[in-house]
């Protein structure tokens, strides 16, 4: 059945009828939405939404993660045949996904980008929608916690990372991609003894009150324990993960804007994002991918495939 319909199949992102299964055409051609899920501004019949926010101004060294959201698409399609490895089930046939398209907004005017990204993300979830959102750089994760607490109340806080983003900025009007972790404790959108940064591999004076397995330790206790430790620590409280590629290590994701060395393999980040099953995960963003420093694509076939875990961690919950 899967050969027959890759032969006459193509675009099912805007020709499919229903939201639910597998996509059978080739990987190679026809629209790419995230999963060749069905592309639609319409989730009155959606269980969860995938949406981009290319958005790269906020960076401190190099740019080009606004191409993230369409790179991580393409790259996607090579997983829309077959249900996600090491789950037992395909989030895919269980739930209806769309791909709700990017944020519009003036790429002239950048203070003015996260009240819009807020608003967007305020309105997947008003129709009763969760959201997945590709980023762009990492400071789209503050207004998107914005909108998530907003709706959940205060949240636990999963961040991978290579950096804590926890320095201090009390100017309000500053957008940067090194601070939202610090905005969000001080506006209170998470509860700091509820959230855990994992891998991450720089100096910090204050970690916040955050709990955090760094990188050094990822290595050497090993991903179970790891997992063991975030569900520990996030008990059953709404959730939020925040997945910075340059988490894993420049070997494995090359194409980001501030690579560190000693970081994650992607064997490791899978470990762990399958070993915390059952956290009570209300959302989700992998962020900071940047196509013009990528080597054949592998930076944006691991964030394809991160932002697949977050769907079924999401969906884990709710079958």
């Amino acid at each position: 059945m899967a050969l027959e319909d890759a032969k006459n199949q193509v675009d099912t992102a805007i020709t499919r009828e229903g939201m639910k299964g597998p996509s059978f055409e080739n990987t190679f051609s026809g629209l790419p939405t995230f999963l060749r899920r069905t592309f639609t501004k319409d989730l009155a019949a959606a269980d969860i939404a995938i949406t981009g926010a290319p958005f790269d101004q906020a960076v401190t060294n190099r740019p080009g993660a606004r191409l993230g959201p369409r790179a991580i698409r393409e790259a996607s399609a090579l997983q829309s045949p077959d249900a996600p490895f090491g789950w037992g089930y395909d989030v895919m046939s269980e739930f209806a996904i769309a791909d709700y398209g990017d944020l519009a907004f003036d790429y002239a005017a950048p203070a003015n980008f996260p009240a819009r990204l807020e608003a967007h993300i305020a309105g997947i979830l008003a129709q009763d929608c969760a959201a997945i959102t590709l980023g762009g750089d990492h400071s789209i994760t503050l207004p998107i916690l914005r909108a998530h607490a907003a709706k959940h109340g205060p949240l636990a806080l999963i961040q991978v990372d290579a950096h804590t983003d926890s320095w201090p900025d009390d100017d309000p009007s500053r957008v940067d991609h090194g601070t939202f972790v610090y905005k969000a404790v001080k506006e209170g959108l998470i509860v700091p003894e509820r959230s855990v940064q994992v891998g991450i591999r720089t100096e910090v004076d204050d970690r916040l009150g955050i709990a955090g397995v760094d990188a050094p330790e990822v290595h050497r206790i090993g991903p179970d324990l790891v997992a063991d430790r975030v569900r520990e620590v996030v008990g059953d409280h709404p959730a939020y993960l925040t997945f910075d590629i340059d988490g894993l290590d420049p070997a494995f994701a090359p194409g980001t804007g501030t690579p560190v060395w000693g970081g994650l393999s992607t064997a490791q980040a899978a470990a762990i994002l399958r070993g915390i099953a059952g956290v009570n995960l209300v959302g989700g963003d992998v962020v900071e991918v940047s196509p013009p420093y990528d080597h054949a694509g592998i930076t944006a076939v691991a964030a394809a495939h991160v932002a697949v875990e977050l769907l079924c961690l999401w969906g884990w919950t709710r079958r």
